[in-house]
């Protein structure tokens, strides 16, 4: 039952475009000290998926300098092990690819090197728990051609557009859905992630190259729930999308509630890059409340309901509240942030005051100075 894993880490860089113009999805900092890559990448070696592959299209330079070789999630070895594909691998296009299926073109080789049985596929654009082999084990058992998973959504729990859901009778799924807005009393939303046998992929991949296919879902997924045995699988753990800057926000905020936070990092099987940071320094003056913060901060000010990355300098008499602040950011005395997003490295001067709101954070980009 072995597989290997396939993460897309660019695919969906359009549904977050502040974050992404300077970086692949896959690289955008979360919780404090995480990427979104790590997520799946974590669920891969917890599954027993020791062969990774991560296609990237642009903007990749932080990604690769994240996974670096990998020995972080015990993936650097010999054979197998984490390899990332960059565009233009096995096609003499000289465009980036558009969809999930031209990006697939591109790997061809990669994928007819692999001896692996079965391939998972996934995206970078949620953050949840999942045992890939679970759902192996119910494609195997229910003699599946294809497996996708889904997360049941009551009406009005999804607030993203544009989802993708399937319509489902005895665990087979029957039609491919794409609407706007969610307005059913349950919806089964779509996960981005596949399994199947490799061989079929291979087919799949080669058969679109010569029709000119362009689309997994609608090429692929949707022309076949008749002629082909498309499973679904639940998955019932934590799943939050990460499909806006507002959803963005919202599932950081959601790791300052301790049930949400053990959900997901609990047993300490999320991996990342470790860095050799001094521990945090509290200042006299501090004052800190339901917020998480990272190694190497200096902190005199006040932060409440928060995440800190790495590094950030709070001076005395600033306030930082219900904001995302990244690493090597520094807030100069008296200034004060609430519902903001601030980007690596910026400068907030002293006295300097700015808001957002819950529903409307207010982003600042990588480097800038106010």
């Amino acid at each position: 039952m072995k597989a290997v894993g396939i993460i897309f880490s660019n695919i969906h860089d359009d549904a977050v475009p502040e974050l992404a113009r300077i970086r692949t999805l896959g690289s955008i900092p979360f919780g404090g000290r995480y990427r979104l890559i790590d997520f799946p990448l974590s669920n891969m070696v917890n599954s027993g998926i020791d062969t990774v592959g991560i296609i990237t299209k642009s903007n990749y330079q932080s990604l690769m300098d994240h996974v670096g070789s990998g020995k972080d999630w015990d993936l650097a070895r010999k054979d197998g092990g984490v390899i990332i594909l960059p565009p233009f691998g096995d096609t003499s296009s000289s465009s980036l690819y558009t969809s999930r299926l031209e990006a697939l073109k591109g790997i061809t080789s990669f994928l007819f090197r692999a001896d692996e049985e079965y391939v998972v596929m996934t995206d970078c654009d949620s953050i949840s728990r999942i045992n890939y082999r679970d759902v192996i084990e119910y494609h195997i058992r229910n003699k599946a051609d294809i497996t996708l998973v889904y997360k049941k959504y009551e009406n009005g729990t999804y607030s993203a557009k544009n989802a993708t859901t399937f319509d489902i009778e005895d665990g087979r799924i029957v039609s491919v859905n794409y609407k706007e807005k969610l307005n059913d009393k349950y919806s089964n939303v779509f996960t981005n992630i596949f399994v199947m046998k490799k061989s079929l992929l291979q087919n799949i991949v080669m058969d679109s190259i010569s029709h000119n296919k362009r689309h997994f879902m609608t090429d692929v997924i949707a022309e076949n729930v008749d002629a082909l045995n498309i499973m679904g699988f639940e998955h019932t753990g934590v799943y939050e999308a990460i499909t806006s800057l507002q959803a963005y926000y919202d599932s950081n905020m959601k790791m300052l509630d301790a049930n949400v936070r053990h959900e997901v990092f609990g047993d300490r099987s999320v991996f990342t890059k470790i860095r050799d940071s001094a521990p945090t320094k509290y200042g006299n003056s501090a004052i800190v409340k339901n917020s998480m913060i990272a190694d190497g901060c200096i902190i005199e000010g006040e932060v409440e309901n928060s995440i800190l990355f790495r590094n950030v300098k709070v001076a005395r008499g600033a306030v930082v509240k219900n904001s995302i602040v990244m690493q090597n950011t520094v807030l100069g005395e008296n200034s004060s942030l609430n519902c903001i997003i601030a980007d690596k490295n910026v400068t907030i001067r002293d006295r300097k005051v700015l808001s957002g709101s819950e529903n409307h954070p207010f982003y600042i980009g990588k480097g800038i100075m106010i």
